[in-house]
């Protein structure tokens, strides 16, 4: 659907790739872009495959006083901790999921009961989740014990036919019981089924007490297509891909450029 600037009373926002740059930082520019969409009257939350960990210093840093989303909306929680709604992945997916990690080629890493669980230490992307996640990892030479606990399942790889071919044999086995997208090229992200960004974004505007119709949605990633799709407004980030691309309403600029803060300087400028 496509809203009306006007009707616009909720901002929904994705974080990496979309709301912080490449070095995982908050911009000035994007701060106060959502201090004045704030000041306007505009609710501001965000989304996020992070784990409520990696959430929290990102909504504590904007002061978020609204519903927040963690693995892409599996756990709803607010600032301080409190769990609003939390699903998780089905113990015989994540069993299977787990069995596939095997002779994959990738890593995995599982998020579990507040913490982030390692098959090893030395993934190259290992760095970047510290920042992201907001914690050290916990190395489990066997992570079966973590199947069904999980908010989330992510497979590591830097090749990409690792992924598309654990992508397209978790599908092929778990489609219809769980959620199963990449949030970054690198990443491949397993959760449970009402975990993906279009029911989350639901879940958020609920809390908030406004319609779909009256959200706008920013995002960069085909994790965010659910909920690019069904809110009133999508805008994308300018590296996006080009099918989320083309679902947007809006295409503004890079993650590194700032591309939040001209979504929502637009908003304001066309809401008059």
């Amino acid at each position: 659907m496509t809203a009306s600037p006007g009707a616009i009373r909720f901002v929904v926002s994705d974080v990496d790739g979309t709301l912080v740059d490449h070095d995982k930082r908050l911009r000035p520019a994007t701060i106060e872009a959502v201090r004045r969409v704030r000041d306007a009257g505009v609710g501001f939350t965000v989304i996020s495959a992070r784990p409520p960990s990696g959430v929290e210093p990102i909504a504590d840093a904007l002061g978020l006083d609204t519903p927040i989303g963690a693995f892409n909306g599996g756990t709803v929680f607010r600032r301080g901790g409190e769990v609003m709604e939390q699903h998780l992945v089905p113990a015989e997916v994540g069993r299977g999921m787990l069995e596939l990690a095997h002779g994959s080629g990738a890593d995995v890493w599982v998020f579990a009961e507040g913490r982030w669980y390692a098959s090893t230490p030395d993934n190259p992307h290992t760095d970047r989740e510290r920042k992201s996640a907001n914690q050290e990892p916990v190395i489990v030479p066997d992570l079966a014990e973590m199947a069904g606990r999980a908010g989330k399942i992510t497979f590591v790889s830097d090749d990409p036919p690792v992924l598309a071919r654990t992508l397209e044999q978790g599908r092929d086995r778990y489609g219809g019981q769980a959620t199963i997208a990449n949030s970054q090229t690198y990443y491949l992200d397993v959760t449970a089924l009402d975990a993906n960004k279009g029911a989350g974004v639901e879940a958020l505007a609920r809390a908030a007490g406004v319609s779909l119709d009256q959200v706008m949605v920013l995002g960069d990633m085909r994790n965010d297509l659910p909920m690019l799709t069904r809110a009133g407004l999508a805008a994308v980030m300018g590296q996006a891909p080009a099918d989320v691309k083309a679902v947007a309403d809006w295409v503004v600029a890079s993650n590194d450029e700032d591309g939040v803060a001209q979504a929502l300087d637009r908003l304001l400028a066309e809401r008059g």
